[in-house]
């Protein structure tokens, strides 16, 4: 992903360059503008979109073996998490009928002509191409919603009632993300361990994540921008989110009044005590003037703070100079925040309403909203105090917002399943204070070459174990470079293995072919605009896929993986 620099004065790559890459008809990549209107509630393919297609691949493949990919969302939660039923879903086919039908088309299709028409360095032109700034630096969609267009403007208010992009991706040596100006943007990088296989680049998209506290965790007393305090109340919010002690570097506690290591009295404070039980008095507080302000009512073990952001962004895998890194070309970009604060009593009770549904009604499916007033504008809300919201590529690879049935998408992962902490993947898997920068860092100044591969708390290594249940590292059985790389006669080769321990970047990162034919396969996609049947991208059909799910029928797992965290 990962050793290029990006920043935000997007590299400019001439008109008629492109022009003379398209102008063949077999190496064309672009073609007319779509007409897309966003509309609430529409879904053009399926109403159960939240279930990912990753959710159809067969656990028992063609080849008799027994895959269990499941595993890495399908586990029993941890509070806050209250999904204590997830593990089961490792070993039967629990599908309501309509679901049970899986109507991810593209999942079938053979892209090959349509690959093949496309050249090397046409695909190169167009991802080397950034789609979020403009030729000068700025952000291409601020400026568009800034005055939304028509066909954009669901509720018809003659505004823009969602999210405005605002990062640079120009991070400092704190991970803090600097505009044009100079000042902070709030948002702040971190590096973390890639998981399922969807966020692996190795199948076929290179990603990265943001967090964003409240304005006042990021303030002094005095009401004023302060880099310190908002790198102690981001060590304090991972502190709760991972719920153990956080290295943090020398910090003189008598400047912000609070017992940070939880000694009793107020001195030079290297860590990050954990400290907080439900039963007991709040015994962990932030700094600055998030100290004394609503925050200090919302400290809790597994929770984000009422206002957090993140902002994923998923793109194409640049292969300039042989080397895998982060391309200029955005696939998507994915936003949510906390909209909404819930304690683990409401939490507990609006899954447990959930699971009482889906025992009542097993054929009901899940339903997911817009805001109120804002419409499919502002995206959806998922029920545990989080609203989630999208941009995708359009025909001509510039970002519109998603419809409906996209945003649907993001809904069930985020919602439905045991491996999440407060609806979030990446920061419980961030790097440990012990790596670059304490893994405040933007992949763009380091990538994952020469990390290694971490340890579960039931001693696995993490993608090891992973390999050893997938075999291709990949929820869909259908990476066959990982296979041919790790794999001889069907078993693991152990000299690989020993490898992978420690240098994920073996397992995580393609090679040039693979990574310029996903590419390719993905900018098919793009050109039809099929995302809603499937956004996976893949050359060939792929083969261990249920077209009907077998309700109910067992798997094959012999025994559910229960949760272990990194």
């Amino acid at each position: 992903m990962i050793n290029k620099v990006i920043r935000h004065r997007a590299i400019i790559i001439s008109f008629l360059a492109t022009l003379a890459a398209c102008s063949n008809e077999h190496s064309s990549i672009s073609e007319a503008p779509p007409s897309f209107v966003l509309k609430d509630r529409e879904v053009v393919n399926t109403d159960s979109a939240y279930i990912p297609a990753q959710c159809y691949a067969k656990v028992k493949q063609n080849s008799g073996h027994v895959s269990n990919p499941c595993y890495g969302c399908h586990v029993d939660g941890v509070r806050p998490n209250f999904l204590h039923d997830d593990s089961g879903l490792q070993q039967s086919l629990d599908f309501s009928e309509y679901s049970s039908i899986n109507r991810y088309s593209n999942l079938f299709k053979d892209r090959s002509v349509e690959v093949n028409n496309i050249t090397d360095d046409a695909i190169n032109v167009y991802i080397s191409k950034s789609n979020y700034f403009d030729d000068k630096g700025e952000i291409k969609l601020a400026k568009v919603l800034q005055d939304v267009p028509e066909n954009w403007d669901a509720n018809q208010d003659g505004q823009w009632n969602g999210f405005i992009p605002d990062t640079y991706f120009n991070f400092n040596q704190a991970g803090f993300d600097i505009d044009p100006q100079g000042n902070p943007t709030g948002w702040v990088a971190f590096s973390y361990f890639p998981f399922l296989g969807g966020f692996m680049p190795t199948n076929g998209s290179t990603d990265d994540v943001l967090i964003r506290l409240p304005e006042v965790f990021r303030q002094n007393i005095k009401g004023e921008f302060d880099g310190g305090v908002y790198k102690l109340n981001l060590a304090i919010v991972e502190s709760l989110i991972r719920e153990k002690n956080m290295s943090i570097a020398a910090v003189n506690e008598v400047i912000y009044g609070v017992d940070i290591n939880k000694n009793g009295t107020l001195d030079v404070a290297t860590e990050v005590v954990y400290g907080w039980s439900p039963l007991n008095d709040v015994t962990m507080s932030f700094v600055g003037k998030a100290e004394n302000s609503y925050a200090r009512n919302q400290i809790s073990a597994g929770l984000y703070p009422k206002g957090t952001e993140f902002l994923h962004s998923v793109r194409y895998i640049n292969t300039e100079d042989n080397k895998i890194s982060m391309a200029n070309r955005l696939k998507e970009l994915r936003y949510s925040v906390k909209s909404s604060w819930n304690n683990y009593a409401q939490l507990s009770r609006s899954v447990s309403s959930e699971l009482k549904e889906r025992h009542d009604f097993p054929n009901r499916l899940s339903q997911y909203h817009s805001p109120r007033k804002a419409g499919i504008e502002a995206g959806l809300i998922n029920g545990r105090g989080w609203k989630f919201q999208g941009f995708i590529e359009d025909k001509q690879g510039e970002l519109r917002p998603q419809n409906h049935e996209e945003t649907l998408f993001c809904m069930g992962c985020h919602t439905g399943v045991g491996a999440t902490t407060d609806s979030s993947f990446a920061f419980p898997r961030k790097f440990g204070a012990d790596s670059f920068r304490n893994g405040f860092y933007h992949w763009s100044d380091k990538g994952l070459e020469g990390i290694e591969d971490p340890v579960r708390e039931d001693g696995h290594h993490e993608y090891t174990y992973y390999l050893q249940n997938t075999l291709t590292a990949d929820e869909f059985g259908g990476n066959d470079e990982v296979a041919k790389k790790f794999l001889k006669q069907g078993k693991l080769i152990p000299e690989k293995v020993e490898e992978l321990k420690h240098d994920i970047s073996l397992l995580l990162l393609p090679s040039v072919e693979r990574a310029t034919q996903l590419n390719k396969a993905y900018k098919v996609i793009v050109n039809e605009q099929s995302y809603v049947y499937g956004r996976d991208p893949h050359v060939l059909p792929l083969e261990n896929i249920h077209k009907t799910v077998p309700i109910g029928e067992e798997t094959g797992v012999t025994k559910a993986i229960t949760a272990n965290n990194l």
